[in-house]
């Protein structure tokens, strides 16, 4: 099959649909809008849960992915890993898991703000981003969502999406979770594998040379306050994330990419990121972008069998983003 016959949505809404049978098992919430979209809350209103984090992020990766929670031995106080795996990895996390699409609607304390993740990117290819992408989604006829949000989309916006998706309300589906929550928590820090190939994207390395891919990152316990639970999460990435890319092309190229991907080449590497958000006054656009990578990357050249190694893992600074 083809990559341009691979249809994420279709891939990603029957994993909605297994999800929406099992909502009741998952502690999620299912309703339908006003325009017969499918909503559902998995960590505002309800308990939600780990499982339905690693339900959400296989969602966000458009059904080209796996997500599981693996032992570990490198953290002696995080003994569990979020494990993410894809054969497709620039499609499934750079056209469907990446968090590129900003929704937007009013102002003051009713606006509604979120990036929105998964397959419907692909439909809409409103980010620049898309421009450098050869995949489309031609099969599709319903859309997919998922929200880091603690609310669902307002009417506006959700006409917004059907509209750039070319798709009826009633085949929309939204999903989404607050940070602070189990499955928010899971569903973030399961990017592990995304943002590592965004970096590989930053750094100018032929995307179509990655060819399969996997990452793990600790399991990062949930907090009540928003900035340190989005802290924790992505502390578990940028101290403790590792990433494993296979690459076609010279050995010179992979070597080259697994020593510039860790976060460990940021000036701004070595502090709990709360404390870096909060230095930068919350302006993600000051904070140094080549802090978000994984802490070691390992890229194989596999036409020649050579795997080079870069970066480090660092349990203290992940005990204390955690504890």
């Amino acid at each position: 099959m083809s990559q341009q016959a691979l249809s994420i949505n279709t891939l990603a809404g029957n994993l909605v649909d297994r999800l929406v049978a099992e909502a009741a098992a998952l502690r999620v919430a299912v309703s339908k809008g006003e325009g017969g979209e499918t909503i559902v809350d998995a960590g505002q209103s309800v308990r939600g849960g780990i499982e339905a984090g690693l339900r959400l992020a296989e969602i966000c990766l458009g059904g080209l992915g796996n997500v599981s929670i693996v032992p570990s031995n490198l953290y002696p106080s995080w003994p569990f890993e979020i494990f993410v795996r894809s054969t497709d990895p620039v499609i499934a996390c750079l056209c469907s898991q990446y968090a590129g699409w900003a929704l937007s609607h009013g102002e003051g304390k009713e606006a509604f703000f979120a990036l929105g993740s998964g397959p419907g990117r692909a439909l809409s290819r409103k980010e620049p981003l898309f421009s450098e992408m050869a995949y489309k989604d031609e099969q599709a006829t319903r859309a997919t969502l998922v929200l880091e949000s603690g609310k669902a989309p307002p009417t506006e916006v959700i006409e917004k999406v059907a509209a750039d998706c070319g798709v009826k309300r009633s085949s929309l589906a939204f999903l989404f979770a607050p940070t602070q929550s189990l499955a928010g928590s899971v569903q973030v820090v399961a990017r592990v594998l995304e943002v590592a190939l965004h970096k590989t994207h930053e750094l100018k390395f032929p995307l179509e040379r990655v060819v399969d891919g996997m990452a793990s990152a600790p399991l990062s316990p949930p907090h009540p306050d928003f900035v340190q639970a989005m802290g924790r999460t992505n502390d578990a990435i940028i101290y403790g994330g590792q990433a494993h890319l296979f690459v076609t092309g010279p050995s010179a190229d992979a070597k080259a990419l697994a020593e510039q991907l860790p976060s460990t080449t940021s000036r701004d590497y070595g502090r709990p990121f709360a404390e870096v958000f909060k230095a930068y006054k919350g302006n993600f656009y000051e904070i140094d972008p080549m802090l978000f990578s994984p802490a070691r990357a390992i890229v194989t050249a596999v036409e020649t069998g050579e795997t080079f190694y870069g970066g480090k893992v660092d349990p203290a600074l992940l005990d204390a983003s955690f504890k």
